[in-house]
């Protein structure tokens, strides 16, 4: 038979679960339903999800039931049930971006849960420790599903979203190495800087003030992503400057206590959460983030791909950060705390026109080094391995 005449192999069937499946949360979410967008067209993609605000053609979607919400190790241990039973049947391979004990695609987008616990801690230290978490059933439930869900009895791809949780991972279950691939977040295309008017247009449209330096924000857990130093290193800055806030509007409420007592009042600006971020990152100036934990940090990627130069903290508070170089395409932060610091080098993009430019450039030129569509091949081969494997076996 010629090559021609085989019949066509079946698309694989693959479930993949994340229990909020959409664009309103964070990086995590936004990057489950990338690769989903990108590799729906060559697989049979079912979505499992508590929460679903996405459609895509050619994608399945199942809403997971929530009974409750609280606490959420239960709705967890509730999550992981429910969607083994769904998809023990019928499916050649289960992608989680949770922490489950099925799947064999076990994506991983936040520090493991024993390497915060534990590491470093040893004699009494480490005894009081164990003695905690024998005495809280939400830490016993959160370790004992992290602890199978990365268990290799069973032939299991453990997927990182950043080079920096290699070591991490290694220091909490050793024997992971083998099973560690790195799939890192990318972008659909490099957008550019929008010219002078349509910044202006966007601003407008946002309700930001047109004129002055606009720097901005963007982060569901305002505190973890360095919003109070931010807010400080502002009141250091000219009144021109100004902030735009995007990210959950639930955190707005504690934190306009702190702009009030700043003095910010009129050059804080909170825009929630948006669907589309495109256009906070056309409106702006600058991107601003000091987080203090950020494993990869996809708005920096997202920045960088809009034309923006960027200050962000370096690589033990944030992943990308050990990607980008100081003054070359990044402004890179010792200590996202270091108000002064934080303050200093946000005004020499106010100040240093060409050192911004600079930046600018050579920014776009990362992003266009990260595209989702090089990401997805990646995935799409570690899907395709598994297959192969589950064949032959």
């Amino acid at each position: 038979m010629s090559e021609s005449a085989k019949p066509a192999q079946p698309r694989l069937r693959i479930a993949v679960l994340h229990r909020q499946f959409s664009t309103f949360g964070g990086g995590a979410e936004r990057y489950s339903i990338a690769l989903v967008e990108q590799l729906a067209e060559r697989y049979e993609i079912h979505v499992f999800s508590q929460h679903i605000d996405h459609s895509w053609p050619g994608v399945t979607y199942h809403t997971v039931p929530q009974p409750l919400k609280r606490p959420r190790w239960l709705n967890q241990l509730w999550y992981a049930t429910a969607t083994w039973w769904s998809t023990r049947k019928g499916f050649d391979l289960v992608h989680s971006h949770e922490n489950t004990w099925h799947g064999q695609v076990q994506t991983v987008h936040v520090v493991p849960v024993k390497f915060n616990l534990l590491n470093g801690l040893t004699g009494w230290k480490l005894a009081l420790r164990w003695l905690k978490i024998a005495t809280s059933v939400r830490l016993l439930v959160y370790l004992v599903l992290e602890r199978r869900r990365f268990a290799l009895h069973l032939p299991r791809t453990i997927v990182l979203t950043s080079n920096t949780l290699v070591a991490q991972m290694m220091a909490a279950y050793p024997a992971s190495g083998k099973a560690i691939k790195v799939v890192m977040p990318g972008v659909n295309q490099v957008h550019g800087a929008p010219s002078v008017l349509q910044k202006m247009e966007y601003r407008h449209q946002l309700g930001l003030p047109v004129e002055g330096f606009c720097i901005l924000f963007v982060g569901n857990d305002y505190r973890k992503k360095g919003l109070v130093t931010l807010l400080q290193a502002l009141s250091q800055m000219p009144a021109n400057c100004y902030l735009a806030v995007v990210g959950n509007p639930a955190q707005i409420p504690s934190f306009r206590s702190q702009v009030a007592t700043l003095g910010l009042e009129q050059r804080v600006f909170f825009l929630g959460t948006m669907k589309d971020i495109s256009h906070a990152y056309q409106a702006a100036d600058c991107l601003a983030h000091p987080t203090l934990e950020d494993t990869f940090a996809m708005v920096v990627l997202e920045a960088l791909a809009h034309g923006l130069p960027v200050v962000v903290s370096n690589q033990r508070y944030c992943g990308i950060a050990g990607l980008l170089r100081h003054e070359l395409n990044a402004l890179v932060l010792e200590d996202p705390w270091d108000i002064d610091a934080l303050a200093v080098e946000l005004m020499r993009l106010v100040r240093e026109p060409n050192l911004a430019i600079c930046l600018q450039m050579a920014g776009l030129a990362f992003a266009a080094d990260h595209r989702w569509l090089v990401e997805a091949q990646r995935q799409a081969d570690i899907y395709e391995a598994i297959a192969v494997g589950k064949n032959n076996g």
